[in-house]
């Protein structure tokens, strides 16, 4: 009987850490997910952090990852003088571009779908970093517009305007 009794302890234990899991919605490499540069990060980016974080429902370190991500493929697509304007508009940039997840090991169909449709795949490759850090790649959606409000705020409306025409 105590055998019995100690199976269904050990059990409901599991069952408990698998539903708090559910509860809280991020999986365990989301929970797991907390490098120091995403850290650093969303200090150095506070405001645009927390803003993106209340949105997606996202921890800050997760946040300033999304939002490297997204920086980067604005970074890919828009000639060096353009970003460099995105750039100036968001403090922390560069650690926040070295918060995102390596884009590596994505080459087979988010490579054919960049090759394919232009900004898409590169959104494609945003949302395949969303889900290394356990956020939903439909996330993506959402947090273009923090991005892009965010940048015409501290930037003037003409650098949003780039940046929203590259992550469109």
């Amino acid at each position: 009987m105590i055998g019995l009794r100690g199976l269904r302890l050990g059990c409901a234990a599991v069952f408990a850490v698998a539903i708090t899991g559910g509860i809280t919605g991020r999986s365990a490499s989301a929970q797991a997910f907390s490098t120091e540069a995403a850290r650093s990060a969303s200090q150095a980016s506070p405001e645009l952090v927390a803003a993106l974080s209340k949105e997606i429902g996202a921890t800050p370190e997760q946040s300033a990852g999304a939002a490297g991500a997204l920086f980067g493929v604005a970074k890919s697509k828009l000639a060096p003088d353009q970003f460099s304007q995105v750039a100036q508009a968001v403090p922390g940039m560069d650690l926040l571009l070295k918060a995102a997840p390596a884009a590596g090991g994505a080459t087979g169909t988010s490579g054919a779908l960049s090759q394919l449709s232009g900004s898409a795949g590169n959104l494609a490759a945003a949302a395949a970093a969303f889900s290394k850090m356990g956020l939903k790649p439909e996330l993506v959606a959402k947090a273009v517009p923090i991005l892009t409000g965010f940048v015409t705020k501290s930037g003037g409306a003409g650098v949003g305007s780039l940046l929203a025409g590259v992550l469109k």
